[in-house]
Parts: C-alpha cells; structure tokens; sequence
C-alpha cells in the first residue's frame, strides 16, 4: 500500500485481500463485517408459577370506579315505575286521581279478569290522550263498543279507550296525537250498561311483534296512583 492509498484512506470495515496462487490463479476475497447489529428490545415477562407458562409484564391498572353514596339502583325494565315518572293524564276530562278505583283484579263474566279501570262521568264528556303518541286503531268490538288504541311515543306500550259515545272529529289512524287531546266522549258502546257512562282504560306492554291488541296488561290505577 503506498503513501497515497493511506492518505485516501479505506473503509474501516472492509479489507480486501487478494492473494495470487501460482497454479491456477485462483484469488480469494473476505469481507471484514462491520459491528454486530444491536439485538431488539427483550420484552419483560412473569412466571406464572406452577405452569411454567411465561406472559407478558401486566400494563398498568385500570382505575376502579367507587360507587356514589346513596344513588339510585339500576332499574333494568320496571314499567310500572316508568309510566309513573311520565305523569300520564287523567284521561277523562274533569277527574281527578283521588276520584279513581282499583278494578284491575276483579273478575268479569266467563272468570275473565278486568284488566283495567273503569272511570265514571256523564256521557259526553271529553275523553283526551294520557300523553304524545299516535292513533294505532281505531276499532269496534261487540265487547269494547268504539275503541281506540293508542301507541306511546317509544312504541313501546299502548293506552285503550274503550265504550266511547263517538270519536272525535276528524279522528284517523296513524294521526300524531298530543297530551290532553280529545280522542273521543264517554259513553256506553259495547257491552256496558247503558245507565253507566263511563270510560273502560287500559294499558299493556307491547310485544316485540308490536300489534296494537296484543300485550302484558299493567294496571292503571297504580300508574295513576299518587306516590
């Protein structure tokens, strides 16, 4: 190597050597590798004792939440306490929840029970909506008279009004209705006794099929019924 080749310089981690064998002029080569490449990162492990099986080092722990002091429980599906909380109307014009009686138990003809409650008023009097919702059917039945069957707003139960006098004017199916509207007049239509006007009021959970007869009755008077 001459003085010229040392000043250029060579690669420090290259050394090429060429050897010239006599007989058959064979030249050998090696590369001089640079320093070893660094190894990655071990990842921290547990011993999980007997099993011998090894894991990775647990992150840090999630914060737990204490519960508040004195808060309500969950209510999972509690209709009763649900309708309650909405502060349904009276749905006969003029009476007042202390007016009202629990018939919901009481057996009717072929050992039926009520399922319902009957609220009592001079015939044509305003029977209005317990709350928003929409007209699902309007009906007549030999044993409800002129009825109407109303959907809440979730469509999750229905209100029935049943032994009307007549509906409202201009009452339809599917109509919006609101609060304290006017869905029709007491009367005795159906199997009522016709010296007793009143308003037949039910109210039932619909099922997930969402038909407007069909449902798990709930009574009235308990939803009406002053805390």
């Amino acid at each position: 190597m001459t003085p010229a080749d040392a000043g250029r310089g060579f690669r420090r981690d290259v050394l090429i050597a060429c050897v010239g064998a006599a007989a058959g002029g064979l030249i050998v080569a090696w590369l001089i590798p640079p320093h070893p490449p660094p190894t990655a990162p071990r990842t921290a492990v547990v011993d999980t004792a007997a099993s011998g099986d090894a894991r990775p080092a647990p992150g840090p722990a999630k914060p737990r939440t204490a519960p508040v002091a004195g808060a309500d429980p969950v209510v999972v599906d509690d209709p009763l306490r649900e309708l309650r909380g909405r502060g349904l109307l009276v749905p006969v014009s003029g009476v007042e929840r202390p007016a009202l009686s629990d018939t919901f138990k009481q057996s009717r003809d072929a050992g039926r029970l009520h399922e319902a409650i009957d609220i009592l008023a001079p015939r044509d009097t305003p029977v209005l909506a317990v709350e928003d919702g929409t007209i699902a059917k309007l009906f007549v039945s030999k044993a409800g008279g002129i009825t109407v069957y109303q959907f809440d707003p979730s469509t999750r139960y229905a209100y029935y009004y049943a032994h009307l006098e007549r509906y409202a004017q201009g009452l339809s199916e599917h109509d919006r209705v609101r609060r304290g509207q006017v869905l029709g007049y007491v009367g005795t239509s159906g199997n009522a006794p016709k010296n007793t006007p009143h308003l037949h009021f039910a109210v039932f959970k619909l099922t997930a099929q969402k038909q407007w007869w069909q449902g798990t009755p709930i009574n009235p008077f308990e939803i009406f019924r002053s805390p």
